[in-house]
């Protein structure tokens, strides 16, 4: 039996179809449907709609389910549409027609709204702390290499001087404006849907401030037309930030990669972190961070996927939407893996030294050396047209040193100010808040 039916009809092959992958999927919307319905039903006592011994009954049981799910025990039924109906059946089954009460004022739609972005803002939290990790790695790299030169490229052509310290730090600042945009999501996603209903609000006087701060949500989706609208703009603003974090993993894999290479030549892994060939000996691929490269292109795909899904829908619900957990939850797992991963390897990363003894790389510092006849008060362009010739008639001898000293250089990476940019990034999220309130709302007594 299923929520929206009267009798017990069914047709099997409408349940497979329509049903689908969700009662998979809604398992990991369950501590959010709980969290959801506590704030509810402590709202609708308010307006008369729950007496306290019903409401004391409800919160009691509501707080067993969620222990359940914490320890991993919770389970969908096979008969059981979704986590909204097996949470009500749940209920009655221990507490009687009282359990039938807790969906006054609400629909499913709101309800899965409610879900989403409680669940959403979860795992943005955890998203931003595998950022986090990974930055303060990048940094500590930076800084510990900061001194050792590698070449740098522009055409996948020799061209300056680099430095590994400038390279881990690239990424480090990266993953900073990649956050401003996580921050984006999460504003747009700790918004309070719930008191929409169908998406025309209720007859009901509910509450939506006392939801909203019981769920420790920023503010309410206040019209209740865009709170419904809110779905599928809420998943696709999320993956695009995902998308901007996986991008630069992406490059970041991309580059070791290449670095690994014996071309190149400028890092090391251990020898399990690599793998080899059935056929050649020497091999040491570098499948961790292929694999990576591969998963990160899914992810920037994600927004695209989205998108498609949820166009030329008119305003209301449509079953289109449910779709969307289907590519959005494992795309987050995949994230979370994907930053993870990044981290170990880069704890274990062998950095090459005196790489730039290679003659291959004299030309790095042509640039160098027009500088230095600049600074004795050759014109820039007569000091660029000097060296020029040296290097065409063979004549050039680099001067294998760098004096790099401007903000963000070779010299000054300046990572005490990207850590500062780090920590403002981090702390304009305002996490305590619904960690605070979900703690409240399962508290026992």
């Amino acid at each position: 039996m299923k929520l929206w039916q009267k009798n017990g009809t069914d047709t099997a092959e409408v349940d497979r179809f329509t049903v689908g992958l969700d009662r998979e999927m809604d398992l990991s919307l369950a501590r959010a449907d709980l969290l959801g319905s506590l704030a509810h039903t402590r709202m609708l006592a308010t307006i008369g709609l729950l007496a306290q011994d019903e409401l004391a009954d409800v919160q009691r049981e509501l707080k067993a389910i969620y222990r359940t799910v914490e320890q991993g025990d919770f389970r969908i039924e096979e008969d059981v549409e979704d986590i909204h109906s097996q949470v009500e059946l749940l209920l009655t089954r221990r507490i009687g027609e009282t359990g039938k009460k807790i969906h006054s004022g609400r629909s499913r739609n709101d309800q899965v709204l409610v879900d989403l972005r409680i669940y959403l803002r979860r795992e943005i939290y955890e998203i931003v702390g595998g950022v986090e990790r990974l930055f303060r790695t990048l940094q500590r790299l930076a800084d510990r290499h900061k001194e050792v030169l590698m070449p740098g490229y522009t055409h996948l052509q020799i061209a300056m001087p680099s430095s590994f310290g400038l390279w881990f730090g690239a990424f480090a600042e990266a993953l900073v404006d990649d956050l401003a945009m996580m921050e984006a999501a999460y504003r747009i996603c700790n918004r309070n849907p719930l008191g929409s209903a169908a998406g025309y609000g209720s007859s009901f006087p509910l509450d939506r401030e006392m939801t909203t701060e019981l769920l420790g949500f920023d503010s309410m989706a206040y019209n209740v037309v865009y709170a419904q609208m809110g779905r599928g703009k809420t998943e696709r603003v999320l993956a695009q930030a995902m998308s901007a974090v996986a991008a630069t993993l992406n490059k970041l894999a991309t580059d070791n990669c290449l670095f690994l290479c014996q071309n190149f030549g400028f890092i090391a892994y251990p020898p399990e972190l690599t793998t080899g060939s059935s056929i050649m000996p020497h091999k040491k691929n570098p499948d961790v961070w292929e694999v990576m490269r591969s998963k990160c292109n899914r992810l920037m795909a994600l927004p695209n996927e989205i998108a498609l899904m949820t166009t030329n829908l008119p305003t209301g619900y449509f079953r289109d939407l449910q779709l969307l957990k289907e590519v959005l939850f494992p795309a987050i797992r995949l994230l979370g893996e994907c930053l993870g991963m990044a981290d170990y390897m880069l704890q274990h990363i062998e950095v090459k030294h005196d790489i730039l003894n290679d003659p291959k790389y004299d030309y790095l510092f042509s640039v160098e050396v027009v500088n230095r006849l600049v600074l004795s008060g050759v014109p820039f362009r007569e000091a660029y047209r000097q060296v020029g010739l040296e290097i065409e008639n063979g004549t050039y001898r680099p001067l294998r040193e760098v004096h790099h000293t401007h903000a963000g250089s070779i010299g000054n990476l300046c990572l005490d100010r990207v850590d500062a940019l780090m920590a403002e990034a981090l702390g304009r999220f305002g996490f305590d808040r619904f960690l605070r309130a979900e703690e409240e709302l399962v508290a026992e007594g």
